[in-house]
């Protein structure tokens, strides 16, 4: 049986809104992640954080995952505390949540990982929602598959 899951959810305001989702052109195939992180209009002025970047060959469990991590080590670095996070993979967020086991011994680490990050937070909030909610975060992701191989 897979360990408890920390979910904290406090009442505290959330100092951003993060977006992510990772995508791949086959299953296996070329993936990309989409980070996008909102940050809260009366926190001190700061731009919004986009990320688009191409993980090479992998599955889009992995690119999802992927995307999460990527997500979570960019709100840590820009010190946030209190995050609110939205994402279109249910199978992630039912596994960070401990609904569903983790059955894929290649997932196992990275939501190992997941799981250690998100105890560095003072509270979160995991969201999944549909993929049309999602979108810049699903450009993103595409973009970075749809530019693998090109060079900036």
């Amino acid at each position: 049986m897979d360990q408890p899951v920390l979910f904290r959810d406090e009442q505290s305001e959330p100092e951003a809104e993060i977006y992510c989702d990772g995508a791949s052109s086959g299953n296996p195939g070329q993936s990309g992640i989409g980070v996008l992180i909102r940050f809260r209009k009366d926190s001190p002025s700061r731009p919004d954080i986009r990320i688009s970047e191409n993980i090479g060959i992998t599955t889009n469990n992995v690119a999802e995952y992927s995307a999460f991590l990527r997500a979570l080590k960019e709100a840590a670095a820009a010190g946030l505390r209190r995050i609110e996070i939205y994402l279109d993979s249910e199978l992630l967020v039912k596994q960070i949540k401990g609904i569903y086991k983790i059955r894929s011994a290649n997932l196992r680490p990275l939501w190992e990982e997941s799981l250690k990050m998100l105890r560095e937070f003072d509270s979160y909030k995991l969201t999944h929602i549909r993929r049309e909610l999602n979108g810049e975060a699903d450009l993103l992701a595409k973009e970075a598959v749809k530019n693998a191989g090109r060079s900036c």
